[in-house]
């Protein structure tokens, strides 16, 4: 059994509200992109609302989503955000989100069972704002292995 999983959480503005037009070919692939997360290897859990909704605004602008999940290992999701239909919305992200110029992914190691909070993802994202990659907060460029690995 795995002593840790990968935690992940990204964040984007968006150029409108999520029911408008504008946002429109983001939201209906939504359920789709999302389905096929749960069903990727290696998926373990995603931040959904109670309502199931999986962006969730998480900051005080409503405009800035948020987006979290847990995987088995970094292969896992770096498959299921690189080399799978989830990379259409990557390349179309534009369309629907402004540019951010801080850091707006983070990675970290995580115990097995522990279900990361929006908090504790917004603490790992301000740290690599402010610190830049380290083992506690790294992204996809630059990554650490597993405690468990070391």
């Amino acid at each position: 059994m795995q002593q840790f999983h990968l935690a992940q959480i990204n964040v984007a503005t968006a150029k409108a509200a999520m029911d408008s037009v504008i946002m429109k070919g983001f939201v209906d692939r939504l359920d789709e992109i999302n389905q096929l997360a749960d069903k990727s290897p290696g998926f373990v859990w995603r931040l959904k609302s109670e309502e199931g909704a999986a962006t969730i605004s998480g900051f005080e602008d409503p405009s800035i989503i948020v987006n979290m999940s847990v995987w088995e290992d970094l292969e896992s999701l770096k498959n299921y955000v690189y080399k799978s239909v989830h990379l259409q919305l990557l390349k179309e992200k534009n369309m629907w989100f402004n540019k951010m110029s801080d850091a707006h992914q983070v990675l970290w190691w995580v115990p097995a069972s522990h279900i990361p909070s929006i908090s504790e993802g917004k603490e790992k994202l301000k740290y690599i704002r402010e610190h830049g990659v380290t083992e506690f907060a790294f992204n996809f460029a630059k990554n650490f292995p597993s405690p468990s690995n070391l």
